[in-house]
């Protein structure tokens, strides 16, 4: 038997909307540990064979009820310790859904909200990272 990794891969989604002038962006509060009633972004485990983006439109739809076909890669997360339980890399995608777009939250999360990029809240693993530099990108287009 060879050498078996002990790497996961997830996805996470940042997902931007407009409202009033107001840059949004959405997020979920958790429903389990780790970082359990913590806000984060919508995502979790690529299944095997499964492409990143399918996952990561997958997950979004899993935990927000939102179908968004338009993801962008953003780029992949692998710092040692980002998660608790594991060794994860996460690959982060980003988007923009019109303002009337409201979802719903769904399977890991327990509840999901839209808060203006300059006013989010305590975040888990180490999204605001992942939020800077999504906004720093968006800016740019």
């Amino acid at each position: 038997m060879g050498y078996v990794s002990k790497i996961f891969v997830t996805v996470d989604v940042v997902l931007f909307r407009k409202c009033s002038n107001i840059l949004q962006l959405l997020l979920i509060k958790r429903k389990n540990e780790p970082f359990r009633d913590y806000w984060a972004l919508p995502g979790g485990f690529v299944d095997e064979n499964e492409d990143l983006v399918v996952a990561a439109r997958r997950e979004l739809v899993e935990e927000t009820s939102i179908v968004y076909e338009d993801l962008v890669q953003i780029k992949a997360y692998g710092k040692p310790f980002r998660d608790p339980r594991s060794h994860m890399v996460t690959v982060a995608f980003y988007g923009e859904v019109g303002e009337d777009i409201v979802g719903k939250a769904a399977d890991d999360a327990k509840e999901l909200a839209w808060f203006s990029v300059d006013e989010l809240p305590d975040l888990a693993f180490d999204h605001l990272d992942i939020i800077t530099d999504a906004i720093s990108i968006y800016k740019k287009k």
